[in-house]
């Protein structure tokens, strides 16, 4: 599933910190915007928390929350 999130990009990547976890960190335009603050046990649940949080940044930054 390809998903238009421009300018924001998702990076789903496994966690240092708990073996078998995923954490997701947000860029926009490159540059780091939040990272997620908890693991996730699985990818599709790291990117299903970061997609959630990048729909949130849009609407916060369109005004329309």
């Amino acid at each position: 599933m390809e998903t238009d999130t421009y300018p924001y990009t998702l990076e789903v990547i496994p966690s240092p910190r708990l073996t078998g976890h995923f954490d997701w960190a947000i860029r926009k335009h490159g540059k780091l915007v939040q990272r997620s603050d908890r693991s996730q046990t699985s990818e599709a649940a790291a990117r299903k928390s970061g997609l959630a949080e990048i729909e949130r940044q849009f609407l916060r930054a369109h005004g329309e929350r």
